[in-house]
């Protein structure tokens, strides 16, 4: 008889507990996104005040993304799968308790911490546990997870504010319920067999495949026995070292700084993009634009087995910089053209988001998988950080239409590196993805 098949309600709970944690940091950008215009006016915060405020969380990814995730490579990935959540909870609740905004920074940037170590620790696990003919599918779902958290939370917001009355201190404490769950959601999960097999852990690795992933039949398939071969030599190393793992660092740390670079930008500030371009409902535009964000990463779950990594990104590339362009060169325009340019933009950058988790987890190898997704993460938060810190005083100084062109360039900047270094990696296992070159691309 052959080996049984993997558990399907294991699988299910890896990747809710993966999901769930995403859903964490969208939630929690979304929070501020709504409640940055009353904290701005209640503390009198100046222009490079309201920066910091948005770039905070943003900055302590930047740490937080390698640091965590070197700790994951090294002390295993089910350790740090809870602590990064007892950060998370304890940092959200303390934010009912700021009066000022150094303080308020503070918090926030050790609750980016947390987020860091979640990007750097979820995608790879769950796909060190997905078999390869959904593994696109699950990692996708995760940044589905981040705009529906998003989503979420603006609607949350706004209604803790206009019909609870309570106040910004408690909106964003309001990240310690989700937190709290996903904690529970992740009790008792076992550590990655991958990670084991890389540790030289062998039989540790066999009974968790075993009782969780079917066997012989995973082991086989899945290409496991790649992470018998013990690394040597540093993480730097690893990442760097090698001309072919070298161009797929840099690939990842890039694609990833030209998508969220404008998303974050525009959207952590979005009342405030709203109002410079006289669009009178911001929290109507702010909820309808990002709801088709949320739409877009669910047609990239559904799309990215069928047309593959690198379809996903080059295309929406372009198509997204020209709708930028129009409300650039445009910025005077009705209404209703300037919101359906963000509606394309905020759908196909979606869309393509789906890949942040994919392409990080599946271009590194094992032993370093979590410390090279986590320096991805670290890149695309420096331009984040330093999109969301411009942003506001852009507005104020060149003015919405400049700002627009320039977020519109970067993902000029993003198609060109998609199309050149983007391997094609779907239904491809793990153990064999390290023997595909990224020069090796179709025409």
């Amino acid at each position: 008889m052959g080996s049984p098949a993997p558990n399907k309600g294991f699988l299910r709970r890896v990747t809710l507990a993966s999901a769930w944690g995403q859903g964490l940091d969208g939630y929690d950008l979304g929070v501020i996104s709504v409640v940055a215009p009353i904290i701005i006016a209640d503390l009198h915060t100046s222009a490079v005040g309201a920066g910091l405020l948005g770039a905070s969380s943003l900055i302590g990814i930047f740490v937080g993304g390698p640091l965590f995730g070197r700790f994951t490579d090294r002390y295993g990935r089910r350790l740090m799968f809870t602590v990064d959540l007892v950060i998370f909870l304890a940092a959200a609740l303390a934010q009912a308790l700021t009066t000022e905004l150094w303080q308020l920074f503070l918090i926030r940037l050790v609750l980016g911490l947390a987020i860091g170590a979640e990007y750097s620790i979820g995608a790879p696990m769950l796909s060190e546990f997905a078999p390869s003919r959904d593994r696109g599918r699950r990692l996708a779902g995760l940044e589905a997870s981040w705009y529906f958290g998003y989503l979420v939370a603006v609607a949350v917001s706004y209604a803790l504010l206009r019909l609870g009355g309570l106040s910004w201190q408690w909106v964003l404490a309001s990240g310690a319920v989700p937190a709290l769950v996903c904690l529970l959601v992740r009790i008792g999960l076992p550590e990655s067999p991958r990670w084991l097999l890389s540790q030289g852990r062998d039989d540790e690795a066999r009974s968790i495949i075993d009782r969780y992933l079917g066997g012989t039949a995973f082991s086989t398939g899945e290409e496991l026995s790649a992470d018998d071969e013990r690394g040597t030599g540093s993480t730097l190393a690893a990442l760097w070292g090698d001309p072919e793992q070298r161009a797929r660092t840099v690939f990842c740390c890039v694609f990833y700084i030209c998508l969220v670079t404008p998303y974050f930008a525009i959207f952590t500030f979005a009342p405030l993009v709203l109002k410079a371009m006289n669009i009178s409902d911001e929290a109507a535009g702010t909820i309808t634009i990002n709801g088709v964000a949320f739409l877009g990463a669910l047609a990239g779950v559904s799309a990215i087995e069928r047309i593959g990594r690198r379809h996903m990104l080059i295309g929406p590339f372009w198509i997204c910089a020209a709708a930028l362009l129009v409300v650039g060169l445009w910025s005077s325009a009705p209404p209703v053209v300037l919101v359906f340019c963000f509606v394309v933009f905020a759908f196909l950058n979606a869309f393509s988001s789906d890949l942040t988790p994919v392409y990080p987890s599946e271009l590194f190898p094992t032993r370093v998988r979590t410390t090279g997704t986590g320096v991805a993460t670290a890149a695309s938060r420096v331009g984040a950080a330093v999109g969301t810190f411009l942003l506001p005083i852009g507005l104020g100084t060149i003015g919405v239409g400049a700002s627009m062109v320039i977020a519109a360039l970067i993902s000029v900047v993003g198609a060109l590196t998609a199309y050149r270094f983007a391997p094609e990696t779907t239904g491809v296992s793990l153990g064999k993805v390290g023997a595909l070159s990224h020069r090796a691309r179709p025409a």
